[in-house]
């Protein structure tokens, strides 16, 4: 994949100095080196020593990424929301994992995104997942095409330039919860589970906004956006406020309302392209499984 900017600073500056500021890490210029990449300067190779000059165009040719041969292959199709050359945003089913663990080698959206990269013959096949989601949890998922567009990504992520925002179906005695508020409370392991969190003084800052779309008398639907990326955080956070989700066996959830999941979804996701810069913004309607409870509600 090939990269070019015009350089347009009065000062020379040192190639290396430069793509650090544009975002290459040191280990993305290595790749460039021994991997077959290239460093050119107004159509002449040069090394990361070279001193660009104002209107210099400098070129990078990145080497495509060969895939891992751990990571199987599925291809069962994918729900494809937006695709360019960068970034891709799918729209994950309930009941599939993010990625692969030890006894479950295949079956989870890394396997299906890289079956679906190789039906298209695309160049770069490392996965690279940047929002990840439970595996009851349904809705967008956001995956760079290549190590640079990750990186970028990365730093979006860190300095909270990722907008994830939630809706969720909650129970219990709903005349108390209020129409909108702010959920600050440390999470931290459950020692007696190996998956389970809780809130707890020792754990670290999390922090959730929420705001109640709709409600009957059993069931609330709640939008939700979160600060912090704590595991379980919104499923954490609604069963220590008192109503957790429907269908969320582990944290007290109601189990009769035909869920059979965690009744949550990623609604909303928006970030700043890598690349364009544009504002992006993606939405995914409710499921089915939520969506018949939600037309249930008076």
């Amino acid at each position: 994949m090939i990269f070019q900017w015009k350089f347009e600073k009065a000062t020379p500056q040192m190639i290396k100095s430069y793509v650090k500021e544009l975002g290459i890490s040191k280990g993305l210029l290595a790749k460039i080196k021994f991997q077959g990449g290239r460093i050119e300067v107004n159509g002449i190779e040069q090394n990361v020593l070279y001193k660009l000059q104002t209107d210099d165009l400098l070129t990078v040719q990145i080497p495509d990424e060969q895939e891992h041969e751990t990571l199987l292959v599925d291809d069962t199709p994918i729900d494809v929301v937006y695709e360019d050359e960068h970034l891709l945003v799918v729209n994950k089913p309930a009941g599939v994992a993010s990625i692969p663990a030890q006894y479950h080698p295949n079956g989870t959206m890394a396997n299906r995104v890289k079956g679906y990269l190789k039906q298209k013959n695309e160049p770069n096949l490392v996965i690279h997942i940047v929002t990840r989601l439970d595996r009851g949890t349904s809705g967008l998922m956001l995956f760079a095409k290549h190590g640079f567009s990750h990186a970028l990504l990365d730093v979006e992520l860190r300095t909270k330039k990722v907008t994830k925002m939630y809706q969720a179906l909650v129970s219990g005695e709903l005349e108390k919860l209020a129409t909108s508020g702010e959920i600050i409370a440390p999470i931290t392991r459950d020692l007696s589970s190996l998956l389970k969190r809780k809130v707890d003084e020792s754990g670290k800052h999390a922090h959730t906004d929420y705001w109640v779309e709709r409600r009957s008398e059993k069931v609330a639907l709640v939008n939700i956006q979160l600060h912090t990326g704590r595991t379980h955080q919104i499923r954490v956070h609604f069963e220590h406020l008192g109503f957790p989700l429907l269908g969320d066996e582990m944290y007290a959830g109601a189990m009769d309302f035909g869920m059979a999941r965690q009744a949550l979804h990623c609604r909303k996701l928006a970030f700043i392209h890598p690349f364009s810069r544009e504002e992006m913004v993606f939405l995914a309607e409710l499921p089915e499984d939520m969506c018949k409870i939600v037309e249930k509600m008076n």
